[in-house]
């Protein structure tokens, strides 16, 4: 089993900012420049936003002289949606089917 994607990844996931700019890129690599010019916030929030969004892995960086280009990371989404998916997939079948049996509410 993969080991849990990190508190960071939850973390870089829970704002609504962060997830337009990682919409923003799945249209392929963005400088950070041209990230922050489809916000209205401040240039040091949308920073702030891609540092947490490059904390938690979600986005790789590239200084390129300048100017600095974020891309997805999709390793780390790959992990995420593997994690994600062993919360709904039962580890043993006949446990799903006892789990469900105690969930049924009992008739009168």
């Amino acid at each position: 089993m993969p080991p849990a994607p990190s508190n960071a990844v939850f973390r870089a996931l829970a704002d609504p900012t962060r997830r337009q700019i990682l919409a923003m890129l799945r249209d392929g690599p963005r400088t950070s420049g041209e990230i922050a010019s489809r916000f209205e916030s401040s240039w040091p929030t949308i920073s702030r936003h891609l540092a947490i969004l490059h904390d938690g892995g979600l986005v790789a960086a590239e200084r390129r002289g300048q100017e600095i280009h974020y891309e997805l990371n999709t390793s780390v989404f790959q992990d995420l949606a593997r994690h994600l998916m062993e919360w709904v997939t039962p580890a043993e079948p006949g446990r799903a089917r006892r789990r469900r049996r105690a969930q049924k509410p009992q008739e009168a």
